[in-house]
């Protein structure tokens, strides 16, 4: 199923956030949106908590009509006035696409002596990813990044779409949202199998900031086999390299593997980076297929629909998202256990460190019993 012919009828991630997003791991210092006060809030502050300004310039029904280039003229000025700001972004929204505003030109009138990253975007596209290819265009454009980088995160891209339409949230007309297993019964499983002396496999596949959160289960998973004496039987993999990726990707790898030797976990094997989630799995699947395809069981975190099922068929499968829309199509793949770390992202937003999660929570207070 490549999902090319479903009508989705539940809401879909924004091509905006996506952008804003994109502007953030690119070190933006402000990303101004240019529409109603309203537009991408909730993401617009949980974004502010990450270390990137967010204004607005706030178009109200006069601004829709008669346009809104001197508020935007306005604000560039305004934010290099309060910022200092090393390099801006400005985002459009629905509203300043529908009404055909130009923001270059604004941009050109400011003329801000810093480089402005213009992502002319709007809502009304399927796949979020537009967002994030406008903002890397332009920042090709201002000499951001260079074009074997584009060319990269082009394919990425490319492939995470992909993803979702075939196992993800795009690829039924509509998902319900779920809470998965019940954390509790997974973790009792999990010490099961390690006093049976199984071996198991952690496998975080995590995309960007997340990792912050889905790092903290496979340091739970290690500290637990540790205290039952079985180290030994896990082998750890993560897409935690740590020269891919834009500049703020990099650092959340950096930052990971840091907490994680800090805690005397061995990262066993580096699968990719913290963007290469959507083509991390084709190595798992090789890793698996030469050296692990014995191991009982794998704990796998992140994007657990992005690792192909072909060399984990035998395993018994313990996976860990945080889409709730995600629980459905990872039990139809096959997934023994799904379970969903709700709020994760915003709780892994402005952090420099392992975040503990609540899988991790409990599988450590469930080994106490043990």
């Amino acid at each position: 199923m490549t999902g090319k012919d479903i009508s989705i009828i539940h809401p879909r991630p924004s091509s905006i956030v996506a952008a804003l997003y994109t502007l953030r791991d690119l070190n933006v210092d402000v990303a101004i949106l240019h529409g109603p006060p309203g537009c991408s809030f909730k993401h617009a502050r949980l974004l502010e908590e990450d270390g990137i300004h967010v204004v607005t310039t706030a178009l109200d029904e006069n601004g829709f009509v008669f346009g809104g280039h001197d508020r935007l003229v306005q604000l560039i000025n305004k934010s290099v006035e309060l910022f200092s700001p090393k390099i801006i972004g400005v985002v459009g929204t629905c509203a300043s696409m529908i009404i055909g505003e130009e923001m270059h030109e604004a941009v050109l009138e400011a003329n801000p002596d810093v480089p402005v990253i213009e992502v002319e975007v709007h809502a009304g596209y399927h796949n979020n990813t537009k967002g994030v290819i406008f903002a890397l265009e332009s920042a090709l454009d201002a000499g951001i990044i260079d074009h074997k980088e584009f060319e990269r995160q082009e394919h990425l891209l490319a492939k995470a779409t992909e993803v979702e339409k075939k196992f993800g949230a795009a690829s039924k007309e509509y998902l319900a949202p779920s809470r998965g297993d019940v954390k509790y019964k997974v973790a009792k499983r999990v010490i099961e199998l390690l006093k049976e002396g199984k071996r198991g496999i952690t496998i975080m596949n995590a995309k960007k900031e997340t990792g912050y959160m889905f790092a903290d289960i496979t340091l739970a998973v290690n500290e637990v086999a540790a205290s039952l004496g079985k180290k030994d039987s896990i082998v750890n993999m993560a897409n935690l390299d740590e020269n891919l990726g834009l500049p703020r990707v990099r650092q959340h790898a950096e930052y990971i593997m840091r907490d994680l030797k800090a805690h005397g976990v061995e990262m066993h094997e580096i699968i990719g980076g913290m963007d290469e989630y959507p083509i991390a799995g084709e190595m798992v699947s090789e890793l698996i297929k030469e050296k692990y395809s014995d191991y009982d069981f794998a704990i796998i975190t992140g994007v657990p629909h992005a690792i192909p099922m072909d060399n984990l068929k035998g395993m018994e499968l313990i996976s860990v998202t945080n889409g709730p829309r995600q629980v459905l199509p990872m039990k139809e793949l096959g997934h023994d256990y799904v379970m969903v770390e709700i709020d994760l992202h915003p709780k892994t937003l402005g952090v420099s460190s392992i975040v503990e999660s609540e899988f991790g929570a409990t599988l450590r207070e469930v080994a106490k019993e043990a």
